[in-house]
């Protein structure tokens, strides 16, 4: 999306798997025809994390007077938190850290990783320092995955970057401004449903369904998000779209490994379901990666 290529422009502050900056045409192709004529809106993302779509969209459509973002992962939401209250603090903090960091040989730097991320476990630090880390973290630990254990605790492996950036100030003020008009919550996505109503256009991104049995490689949360909670999310799409409300939703292809599953096209059968191309950009096996498919699926009458 031509969007990120301006670097004036805020864009994610994280490396996040699963990240729909490659899919950002798609989500516009998904807008109503008018969205950009319309007039109070609030734009709602209740699995927000690396808010690829939060930030391209509240960039590029100036009339959205509002929005709300949440996430069940509280050190991911207290990071968004930081930037919009203390981001002057943050880039202290950080610089710092990449001070300390970049001049130290490999093995230095895998003992700096682990010791920072055994801190950030302990969850006995400040809000800047958790910010400060949770960057931190996602810069260096190997392909900027976001796994915990059955503990909550985050536990990927140090990744080997030759120059991270770890501190983007420039990026990270721009967040910031952003994220002035934006209200921050942390629970369950159906707490988001308050906001329901004909002016909101919400936008979803779950914890994509595994499609084959070594493709759920990563726990976001230690709760899970198993097909209940699929259809779950597939229930208050219905109780949504009886407040008026428009809403956008990505997914997996299951029928990218078996053309007869018919899960999403069964649960989301009264919604418009369209497959789009997607680069599966993590896979250990170099053979599993590439072109797949993925799913939008909306309310939207006329896309």
């Amino acid at each position: 999306m031509e969007l990120f290529e301006d670097t004036r422009l805020a864009r994610p502050f994280i490396k996040w798997v699963g990240g729909k900056t490659q899919l950002l045409d798609e989500v516009k192709k998904s807008l109503p025809c008018d969205f950009a004529q319309r007039q109070h809106i609030t734009y709602v993302e209740p699995f927000v994390g690396g808010g690829a779509v939060m930030f391209w969209i509240l960039q590029a459509y100036p009339n959205i007077e509002r929005a709300v973002i949440n996430d069940i992962n509280e050190e991911l939401i207290c990071t968004y938190r930081v930037i919009k209250s203390d981001v002057d603090a943050l880039i202290t903090e950080l610089a710092a850290i990449q001070s300390e960091y970049i001049p130290l040989n490999s093995n230095a730097r895998k003992d700096f990783f682990l010791a920072n991320r055994a801190l950030f476990n302990t969850k006995k630090i400040t809000p800047i320092q958790t910010a400060a880390l949770f960057i931190f973290l996602n810069r260096t630990c190997f392909n900027g995955l976001y796994r915990v254990n059955s503990k909550g605790e985050f536990n990927v492996p140090h990744g080997k970057y030759m120059n991270p950036r770890i501190c983007d100030a420039a990026n990270l003020r721009s967040c910031s401004e952003v994220l002035q008009k934006v209200e921050i919550l942390c629970g369950d996505f159906a707490e988001t449903g308050r906001y329901a109503g004909p002016n909101t256009l919400f936008y979803f991104d779950p914890p994509y369904k595994p499609i084959t049995e070594t493709s759920s490689f990563t726990s976001y949360a230690k709760e899970g998000f198993d097909d209940r909670e699929q259809i779950r999310l597939r229930d208050f799409c219905d109780q949504i779209s009886k407040d008026e409300a428009l809403f956008i939703a990505s997914n997996s292809d299951p029928k990218d490994v078996n053309p007869q599953e018919e899960f999403f096209d069964t649960i989301y059968k009264h919604f418009f379901i369209k497959r789009v191309s997607a680069a599966r950009m993590i896979n250990s096996d170099a053979t599993g990666r590439g072109a797949i498919s993925e799913l939008i699926i909306s309310n939207v009458v006329n896309a």
